[in-house]
C-alpha cells in the first residue's frame, strides 16, 4: 500500500469509527482532517489552449446557425417570406463565420480537412467536422434559392435538410467541450446540450426579431430564452463544486450578464405588441443575441478557469474513488 492509500485508509477509518474504536460524542479531534489537492498546488491540467474569441464565438454561430435552420424552415412552411429569407441567411452567415473562426483557431484550413480523413463515431470532434461539411452546403443552397427565387423546389428541399441537422448542430459543440476532462465543462455533460439548445433557439429567434418580426420568431424567443434560464440554473445544481467557477470572475460577470439580458429579451418578446412595435421587437431581439453570447463566453472561461485550479478536478474523483470503495459505509 503507497504512503498515499494508507493516508487515504487511515482517513476513511477515522471517519466512520473503524480501527480501534468508535469516536465518543463530544471527544475532541486533534489531527485536522487531511484535504489533497495537488503537488505544490499546481494544476492537473493543462489549461485549455483555444482562443477565446475564436472558440467562444464558434460555440454561439453553431447555436446560431442551428436555430435559424429550424425557424427557417418553420416560416418557409407557413409562408412567412420575410422571416424565412432572413432566418436562411442568417444561418448561411452564421455557419461560414463559425467554420472560419474554427478554421483561425487551428491555424491552417489543411488541418480541418484533415479531420475529414476519417469518420470516427466515438469522436465529437471527427462527427462534427462531418454534420459541417454536410450542414454548410443545405444552408447555402436554402439561402441562395430564397434570395434568388430560382431553384425553389430544391431550396425548400434544403431548407428542410438544413433543419434536420440544425438541431444537431446547435448542441454537438456542447458534447464537444463536456467530452473533456476540464472539470466545468465534463460535469455539466447531462444539461450543456439542452442548454445550447435553448441558447440557440433564444439567438435565432432575437435575429428574427430584429430583421423580420413575426409571431413564430416571437414565441421561439420566448421558449427558447425560458429554456436556457432554466437549464442554466438545473445544470449549475447538479454541478457540484464544478459549478462555482460559472459564478466567479470573468466568468460569472458573463454568466449573470447572460440571465440579464436574456430574461430582459424574454420579457419584452412576451408583451403582445413586441411583433407590431419595430423598436421594441429590435430591442428585444438583441437583447437575447447578446444574451446568447454571453452564455457562450462564460461557459468557455468558467472550463479554463476550473482548469487552472486543481481543487476542481481532484476533490470530485476523489469523492466518487470513495463511493465505490466503501459503499457500505457511506450508507451506514
Amino acid at each position: 500500500m503507497t504512503r498515499a492509500e494508507h493516508g487515504k485508509h487511515t482517513e476513511h477509518r477515522a471517519r466512520t469509527g473503524r480501527g480501534r474504536g468508535r469516536r465518543r460524542r463530544g471527544e475532541q479531534v486533534m489531527v485536522p482532517e487531511a484535504r489533497f489537492t495537488s503537488y505544490y498546488g499546481l494544476p492537473v491540467l493543462n489549461k485549455p489552449v483555444w482562443k477565446p474569441l475564436d472558440i467562444a464565438g464558434y460555440l454561439f454561430l453553431g447555436g446560431l446557425a442551428g436555430g435559424s435552420s429550424l425557424l427557417a424552415a418553420g416560416a418557409h412552411a407557413t409562408g412567412r417570406r420575410e422571416l424565412a429569407r432572413t432566418a436562411k441567411a442568417g444561418a448561411l452567415g452564421a455557419v461560414s463565420l463559425s467554420l472560419a473562426a474554427l478554421v483561425h483557431d487551428l491555424g491552417r484550413p489543411a488541418r480541418f480537412l484533415n479531420m475529414l480523413r476519417v469518420a470516427k463515431p466515438t469522436s465529437p470532434m471527427s462527427m462534427g467536422s462531418w454534420l459541417l461539411l454536410g450542414y454548410g452546403p443545405l444552408a447555402g443552397a436554402a439561402a441562395a434559392a430564397e434570395v434568388t427565387g430560382r431553384f425553389r423546389r430544391l431550396g425548400a428541399l434544403a431548407t428542410a435538410g438544413a433543419a434536420v441537422l440544425g438541431p444537431a448542430v446547435a448542441t454537438y459543440t456542447a458534447v464537444l467541450v463536456c467530452d473533456t476532462a476540464v472539470p466545468s465543462w465534463h460535469e455539466g455533460y447531462r444539461q450543456m446540450p439542452f442548454l445550447f439548445a435553448g441558447s440557440g433557439a433564444a439567438a435565432a429567434a432575437g435575429l428574427g426579431l430584429v430583421f423580420a418580426p413575426a409571431e413564430p420568431a416571437r414565441r421561439a424567443a420566448v421558449l427558447g430564452a425560458a429554456a436556457e434560464l432554466g437549464v442554466t440554473r438545473l445544470m449549475k445544481r447538479r454541478m457540484g463544486p464544478a459549478a462555482e467557477p460559472l459564478e466567479q470572475g470573468k466568468a460569472g460577470r458573463l454568466m449573470r450578464a447572460s440571465e440579464a439580458l436574456t430574461a430582459a429579451g424574454a420579457g419584452l418578446a412576451a408583451l403582445p405588441g413586441t411583433v407590431r412595435s419595430r423598436a421594441l421587437s429590435a430591442t428585444a431581439g438583441a437583447a437575447l443575441i447578446a444574451g446568447s453570447a454571453a452564455l457562450r463566453f462564460g461557459v468557455f472561461h468558467a472550463g479554463v478557469a476550473s482548469a487552472q485550479d486543481p481543487r476542481y478536478t481532484v476533490v470530485p474523483q476523489r469523492e466518487r474513488l470513495e463511493n465505490r470503495e466503501f459503499p457500505a459505509a457511506r450508507r451506514g
